[in-house]
């Protein structure tokens, strides 16, 4: 079973779930939101790139653990879905903090 895989999918939907069922900032429906993640992604492909890349990886993934799926550049798929959990709970987090800084400081 790959489990990097499964993990990887299991982090997206936890992450947007948390964001519709919970935080709803509404991050996700805002083009900066997506602007944002293209510039992510225009990062992460060359670095990632050069770190997986097979013909001589810094990092090694076991193969039986991911879909074997790599594009472009040897970067495994499931690298661009954690990712984007990991950059978009950020985001949601940090709008969510400062939209409780700003209650607290209308209450003020």
């Amino acid at each position: 079973m790959p489990e990097y895989t499964v993990l990887a999918v299991l982090a997206v939907l936890a992450t947007v779930g948390l964001e519709l069922l919970w935080l709803r900032t509404g991050v996700l429906r805002r083009v900066q939101f997506w602007l944002a993640m293209t510039v992510v992604l225009a990062f992460q492909v060359p670095v990632d790139g050069w770190l997986t890349k097979l013909s001589a990886p810094v990092v090694r993934y076991d193969e039986a653990r991911t879909l074997g799926v790599r594009w472009p550049w040897d970067i495994p798929v499931e690298d661009f879905l954690f990712g984007f959990s990991m950059v978009t709970l950020t985001i949601l987090l940090w709008a969510r903090a400062g939209r409780s800084g700003e209650e607290t400081d209308d209450a003020a």
